[in-house]
């Protein structure tokens, strides 16, 4: 089955007798016994519920994974995820990481006793050079937010070797529709899938998808102890949301390419950085570990000033946090998703005040170039 029938046959609801195509929303906290010892497969939602179930199990087969655990956001889902982590226990991060990523890794799993070590992963060699006998997982966001390097997940695997580390990919800008992690040796990926596989904005969820049983045992412990999980009505969101995933990531790429070429053309742009274009260091590791490069984009502006007259101009595009919707969004991390990295780290990154992000949506391309343009004036 290819990947755009997955997002729609992959999974069929069982669990009613209707004919109804769309799954049902299972909108209750619990369910009734029919006797003593004995269970409809259902007891209560906060262990699992129907529509939920029903999602999990489509991006488990979406991403190739034994299982897949649905989270009320896809912070939850990392925190859950870190649980498995011990103190004195040593995780291995993309330096490049979402904020909010190095927010809860800084001050939770930190606080918990996890050590934590930033290295730049898409360089192999510096991924071995930071792992010891203490090391317990390597965590990578490929393409990275915001600076969009690729790492190399084969390579990073073949490194690990028969060690027992774990190989966590965070696939929120490719989804499973662009990209497996699993095939290519991750033992876990992890989704906001507030994102592109809800695709509208609507709603906050996330997944963890495992290659092994035994860790989805432990962490279904986890999810259910916790409690994090995903309402049923937001898991018929995200179900009915991966079904356009394909058609929706096909034009948004479409759109994210002509609009990374077009900024390249313009005098107030010093730097694109989108993996879609043939000069980018990691195009051809794209190509091979991937069947597409997204649409999500960064680019520097010559100045302070260049910057905000964008942010306050667009009119078409939502100056918003977030990403992956129908919406066009554009985003200055530094005061918004990368607040809270620590300065020095921040301006190392090429996170200063001149870069803007642009997650590009569905509309019309020269609609997105046209409001571009409008506001550098």
């Amino acid at each position: 089955m290819t990947p755009e029938t997955a997002c729609i046959h992959a999974v069929r609801d069982a669990t009613h007798s209707t004919g109804a195509v769309g799954v049902p929303i299972y909108q209750s906290a619990t369910f009734a016994h029919p006797g003593v010892g004995q269970s409809t497969g259902y007891d209560y939602s906060r262990a699992q519920n129907p529509t939920r179930e029903h999602v999990e199990k489509l991006l488990a087969a979406l991403e190739g994974g034994a299982e897949a655990l649905a989270f009320s956001s896809g912070m939850a889902a990392i925190a859950t995820l870190l649980e498995l982590l011990s103190p004195g226990d040593e995780l291995i991060a993309t330096d490049d990481l979402y904020g909010g990523s190095v927010r809860l890794f800084n001050n939770v799993s930190a606080k918990n006793g996890v050590i934590v070590r930033y290295v730049d992963t898409s360089d192999p060699a510096a991924v071995s050079t930071a792992i010891t006998d203490k090391t317990k997982a390597v965590f990578v966001e490929s393409p990275t937010n915001p600076m969009m390097k690729v790492s190399d997940l084969a390579a990073i695997k073949k490194t690990i070797g028969n060690k027992q580390i774990l190989l966590i990919a965070d696939n929120t800008f490719l989804t499973p529709y662009f990209c497996n992690p699993l095939a290519l040796g991750a033992d876990i990926v992890v989704h906001s899938a507030t994102k592109y596989l809800s695709g509208h904005n609507d709603t906050l969820a996330g997944f963890v998808v495992v290659r092994s049983p035994e860790i989805a045992e432990k962490l279904r412990l986890l999810q259910k102890t916790i409690g994090a999980v995903l309402s049923p009505f937001d898991a018929f969101l995200v179900t009915r949301g991966i079904k356009t995933l394909a058609i929706r990531m096909e034009k948004a790429q479409e759109n994210a390419l002509k609009v990374a070429h077009w900024l390249r053309k313009q005098a107030k742009v010093t730097a694109v950085h989108y993996v879609g274009l043939p000069d980018h260091p990691a195009y051809e590791l794209s190509r091979r570990q991937a069947r597409g490069f997204g649409s999500m984009i960064s680019f520097s502006v010559d100045s302070v000033e260049t910057a905000s007259t964008i942010l306050n101009n667009t009119e078409l595009i939502l100056f918003a946090e977030s990403l992956g919707g129908v919406e066009t969004l554009i985003t200055y991390p530094m005061t918004q998703t990368h607040a809270d990295v620590p300065e020095a780290e921040r301006l190392a990154r090429g996170i200063d005040e001149k870069l803007l992000r642009l997650s590009v949506g569905i509309e019309a391309a020269e609609d997105i170039i046209n409001d571009l343009e409008r506001a550098m004036r």
